[in-house]
């Protein structure tokens, strides 16, 4: 398909006047376009189309259908009839009246064109610019961020499940490309018993030895068709596809073979969980655990303005694996509000977000304030509040001496990287100074009674006491106190766009599915703010609101 750019697609004068006549009173599609303009062009999106074949349909109408899709929580179908039926969409999209429409078809065909072009932050970064350019987003003064669990698209499988689905994934997919081969191989009919229906825990055996030599089973039979495969006998191109690819895969992690005898991996031998594949119909997706919560899928990061003067608009959202730690997303989400022109002066999280170099970066390379609840020291005195915790020893970081709270300097002082590859300082105390102290007990549990301080560069370990002061203080409590209307969002992201269950498989089409939530519901949150109905967070009881 060639593009052939339709600059503003204005709309037709037919359309206008019925639409007009259809909606006399405030419809979210026309003040949109009567207020907003176009948020898409034809030209943002001409590298995702060749030059030559038949004319597209234009990429920008198809971005405003994907984004009022999931404003209102159409499948493809019902997004393509709404595009044939209705008059607000239409007047949207500046159609005739007459106009056929689209296959639904077409939806899926430019989400992959996103996904293949590396575009689809260009929904919601078109939009932003849009409403900087309508006054609706300025330079914020506050933005909050918080993060949520995903579910993928998939069974939540138990080990032997995973197993059984991937060889049985594996099969039925050889069944459709080679049948004949499959047929010439199939050492016996109780094959087509065993891997003729899906694997669920129901119909598998409970007790623990019969669960193994299950697994067993299915590990030779999944050994005997990668052997087959990769026989000489076998067609080459068979090693090619994806369903063998992940059969190998998940066979590497789950059994070895010792003496020509298939051994199943015991749970301290297999990958950890930011590794192993959890379902062979979605490799991306992950096992997390947050407290009380377990789920398999991924996790999403949403950033809001949350000024009073302005409509709260999901200015940035990130789609990461689940075992990626909060904080690590924090430079990569102010690198893109920076370069947006919405950089926050603060910006509030929680204590998942917060990390001496993460102080520092924000402060130094963005100029913002990064305001949430700095970790604890974790050494055990502060926390059994016994004893002298790091607080308790004075360091003079020019002479590079530590005092601890008996008066004692520090014997050594050693540069050196921690197992995470962090740069740390560690001081030592003398053994004699710490063995006739009479606070040795409440200060070292060391089997050598020495008491060692393992310290983060100057520069990190100042902001860090900062921080962990300036939380003590009434003005950062009434300040941090506006954080909370972020769990809103997050309610009103999984509850009313259905953020939290993946509506596809894998983890670049599950990352497009929240930019374009993210869009809608700025679409919608603009909405509200015009016609006043929403309060952004700030809910009240139905019996509270008649006082109101």
């Amino acid at each position: 398909m060639s593009l052939q750019p339709e600059p503003g697609f204005p709309i037709p004068e037919e359309t206008t006047r019925v639409a007009k006549a259809s909606f006399p009173k405030e419809n979210i599609y026309i003040r949109m376009r009567d207020e907003l303009g176009i948020f898409y062009s034809d030209e943002a999106f001409t590298d995702l189309f060749p030059r030559r074949g038949q004319p597209a349909i234009a990429p920008a109408r198809l971005a405003l259908v994907t984004v009022m899709q999931y404003a209102e929580g159409l499948t493809d179908r019902q997004a393509a009839d709404a595009v044939r039926s209705r008059i607000d969409w239409k007047y949207a999209l500046g159609l005739e009246l007459t106009d056929s429409g689209f296959d639904f078809s077409v939806l899926s065909e430019f989400r992959s064109r996103l996904i293949d072009g590396s575009q689809e932050r260009q929904l919601l970064d078109l939009m932003l610019s849009r409403f900087v350019e309508k006054g609706l987003l300025k330079s914020p003064k506050q933005q909050r961020t918080d993060s949520t669990h995903i579910i993928a698209a998939i069974r939540t499988l138990s080990r032997l499940e995973n197993i059984g689905e991937t060889l049985r994934y594996a099969l039925n997919t050889l069944a459709s490309v080679a049948p004949n081969w499959l047929q010439t191989i199939v050492p016996n009919s109780e094959w087509y018993e065993r891997y003729g229906r899906k694997f669920e825990d129901s119909r598998l055996p409970s007790n623990g030895e019969e669960r193994t030599s299950l697994a067993v089973r299915i590990g030779a039979d999944g050994f005997y068709i990668l052997d087959a495969i990769w026989s000489e006998l076998a067609p080459n191109w068979l090693r090619q596809i994806e369903a063998v690819e992940i059969l190998r895969l998940v066979w590497i992690q789950q059994f070895s073979v010792e003496n020509d005898l298939v051994k199943l991996r015991s749970a301290d031998e297999i990958p950890p969980p930011s590794i192993i594949i959890n379902s062979p119909y979605d490799l991306d997706a992950r096992r997390g655990n947050k407290r009380t919560t377990i789920w398999t899928g991924y996790k999403v990061h949403l950033s809001e303005t949350c000024d009073d003067d302005a409509p709260h608009l999901i200015s940035y959202v990130e789609t990461k694996p689940t075992s990626d730690r909060d904080h690590q997303v924090l430079d990569e989400l102010h690198q893109n509000l920076a370069k947006q022109g919405i950089i926050p002066e603060k910006h509030l999280v929680d204590t998942a977000y917060i990390d001496a170099q993460l102080l520092v970066d924000s402060s130094q390379k963005y100029n913002v304030d990064l305001v949430g609840p700095a970790p604890g020291d974790s050494q055990w005195q502060s926390r059994a509040q016994k004893g002298f915790g790091l607080a308790d020893f004075e360091i003079d970081w020019s002479q590079q001496v530590v005092r601890c709270p008996h008066d004692k300097l520090s014997s050594s002082w050693t540069n050196r990287l921690n197992l995470y590859s962090q740069p740390v300082v560690v001081a030592r105390f003398k053994k004699s100074d710490c063995h006739n102290c009479p606070s040795r007990l409440d200060c070292t549990k060391d089997k050598t009674g020495v008491r060692t301080l393992t310290l983060r560069p100057q520069e990190l370990h100042e902001a860090l006491n900062e921080a962990r002061a300036r939380q003590q203080t009434p003005e950062f409590q009434e300040q941090y106190a506006k954080r909370s209307g972020v769990e809103g969002t997050i309610s009103q992201a999984t509850r009313v766009f259905g953020l939290r269950r993946c509506r596809y498989r894998g983890f670049e089409k599950t990352r497009l599915q929240h930019i374009i939530t993210a869009a809608a519901m700025n679409l919608v949150r603009v909405w509200q703010w015009w016609t006043q109905a929403n309060n952004f967070g700030k809910s009240i009881s139905r019996f509270a609101a008649l006082a109101v």
